[in-house]
């Protein structure tokens, strides 16, 4: 859709005029599945940019006010939800700002203490109570769900990539994160457990943003951060304080390949810099997978 400025001032204007006169500017990293504007100096809008997307939103403006009492860091906080109209045609919501940049390796002080800050936020979130929470399905892409749903993409994607990446490897990982099969009770999963959904302030983890594909499930959907940011002793500290199994780190191992494979296939849907990361992703997965 195309989504700006103009439009979400409009927006503004008719359905929350207390807030017309703000400012309203987009954000730097405004993300996939919404985009984002930051309204005054205290808020943030965000409107889906496909209608495949318009189901986090009600979610979200459920669930967040739940889950936060419960983590050691901050979530958003849903302020009001928008409704369709002529101009723009989905829900959409309106939340607090949260102060903090996109995690970087150079804006952390301590990478092997942000992996503990970060397995502590993913075992807090596991352990919060589940009745009445959305399971995973077709609102979070399946997230939390069975690594089977997505193994016809991801075969084909191996076979695409044959000369390219050590497919023979590759089906290895692929397999061996199919058979180690979740049979525990379900647990809340984030996602999207990306870098751009992290926030840092004084170098250490202030935030995790972005629930939209959150859900009850798996947890090993939430792990592909150990391939896609950590390394060395920090991945090794991050998976050290998962209060987590070896099956799921192996399930784990599926998804950040499953992941990697269609972004290097479909690399036009991709954000710059990504393809080569997913190559790299690849390599660890398939080295860690050896030498087990």
């Amino acid at each position: 859709m195309d989504i700006d400025v103009w439009l979400v001032s409009r927006l503004i204007s008719q359905q929350f005029p207390e807030w017309a006169d703000l400012p309203i500017k987009p954000v730097e990293l405004s993300g996939w599945d919404n985009r984002t504007f930051r309204l005054g100096g205290n808020m943030t809008v965000r409107l889906p940019s496909h209608e495949a997307y318009e189901a986090q939103v009600k979610k979200e403006q459920q669930w967040l006010p739940r889950l936060a009492s419960r983590l050691p860091v901050a979530i958003p906080t849903p302020l009001a939800m928008g409704t369709p109209s002529d101009e723009y045609p989905l829900h959409w919501s309106i939340y607090s700002w949260i102060d903090g940049e996109n995690a970087t390796v150079e804006r952390i002080s301590d990478l092997n203490h942000f992996a503990i800050e970060l397995s502590q936020f993913l075992n807090a979130l596991q352990q919060i109570d589940t009745d009445g929470a959305p399971s995973f399905g077709v609102h979070n892409f399946y997230r939390g769900g069975p690594l089977n749903t997505y193994d016809g993409e991801t075969r084909n994607a191996i076979t695409h990539l044959d000369g390219m990446i050590d497919t023979a490897e590759a089906t290895a990982v692929w397999d061996s994160a199919l058979q180690a099969v979740w049979s525990e009770f379900p647990v809340w999963v984030h996602g999207d457990m990306y870098p751009t959904n992290l926030l840092v302030k004084d170098g250490r983890l202030s935030a995790v943003i972005d629930f939209g594909c959150s859900a009850v499930g798996d947890p090993a959907c939430d792990l592909t951060i150990a391939w896609t940011f950590f390394f060395g002793q920090s991945r090794e500290t991050f998976r050290s304080h998962l209060q987590l199994d070896d099956k799921t780190w192996a399930r784990a191992r599926g998804w950040a390949l499953w992941k990697a494979l269609i972004t290097i296939t479909n690399p036009s849907d991709a954000p710059s810099g990504r393809v080569k990361e997913s190559r790299r992703v690849i390599r660890d997965v398939i080295s860690e997978h050896k030498q087990l």
